[in-house]
């Protein structure tokens, strides 16, 4: 009994985390991971849990998490229209492979440094979307020929080593590949499930030797954090595709880099200061 009272809290945090990450899927094409990973480490850290393990912890619960809310949100963009199928064609192997890659190099590392590498590129990421740079491009379109693989190969390792479904590393490149930004959100969306289902086994083998783990976890992946986030992520995604509808590309630009500066200092304090 005294260990389910325990557990009501953590419960709680976890359940409004499923429900905020699912809404931020459907209106950003995010796997939700951007909320899931820094929610879900302050949680294990509140409950004592190592912190060698915590941040890997966190990452391969959200890559899990995000497999069924990808799914969700997929499902809600594809219906109406927004997702590339032709990119996806063109990406998705590459981001695969990428996203092995990275959860790979992400065994190797310890939790500060993988805290670090979140902080700095949702930074980065954040810091483009809020400033006034909607009508600058890269390029005139997505790249062709020997150069086509480098930015899905950087998005898929990137974002399985942070525990991100793709859409906060997609969504800015697709922009500055002059792509339309509801078609690049709803395109993102899809790439999470290239990046969650490779990231999340991986996450879970590299883990099954470490025995500082928390309760209910198969290897990096927490089964209680699953059960909780993952369900409400569901329901909650197609409120934010809705959403996602009535905004403007300015606004909805405006909000994803405010949210994204806002994670990416927490996790700055917590990695450099705290």
């Amino acid at each position: 009994m005294d260990i389910v009272i325990n557990l009501l809290p953590f419960a709680g945090v976890m359940l409004i985390t499923g429900i905020v990450a699912g809404i931020l899927a459907g209106l950003l094409g995010i796997g939700g991971g951007i909320v899931i990973v820094p929610v879900l480490e302050l949680g294990l850290g509140f409950y004592g849990v190592e912190p060698s393990v915590r941040m890997h912890v966190a990452i391969g619960t959200s890559l899990a998490c995000i497999i069924l809310t990808s799914i969700s949100s997929t499902k809600a963009h594809y219906g109406k229209g927004n997702v590339d199928v032709g990119l996806v064609k063109a990406w998705g192997p590459v981001i695969v492979i990428g996203s092995l890659v990275g959860t790979l190099g992400a065994s190797y590392l310890n939790s500060q440094v993988l805290a670090a590498i979140f902080a700095i590129v949702i930074l980065i990421v954040a810091l483009k979307m809020l400033l006034p740079l909607d009508k600058i491009t890269l390029s005139k379109g997505v790249p062709r020929g020997i150069a086509a693989p480098v930015a899905p190969f950087i998005i898929g390792s990137l974002s399985s080593m942070m525990g991100i479904g793709g859409g906060s590393l997609t969504v800015p490149t697709l922009t500055l590949m002059n792509q339309q930004i509801h078609k690049a959100v709803g395109t993102a969306a899809v790439f999470g499930l290239f990046i969650s289902i490779p990231g999340a086994i991986g996450f879970v083998v590299s883990g099954l030797s470490v025995d500082t783990l928390p309760l209910g976890s198969i290897g990096y992946v927490n089964i209680i954090g699953l059960a909780l986030i993952a369900p409400m992520s569901i329901i909650a995604a197609p409120f934010g595709v809705k959403l996602a509808q009535r905004l403007t590309k300015r606004q909805l630009s405006t909000f994803f880099g405010s949210f994204l500066l806002l994670v990416a200092i927490r996790m700055i304090y917590r990695t450099f200061i705290a």
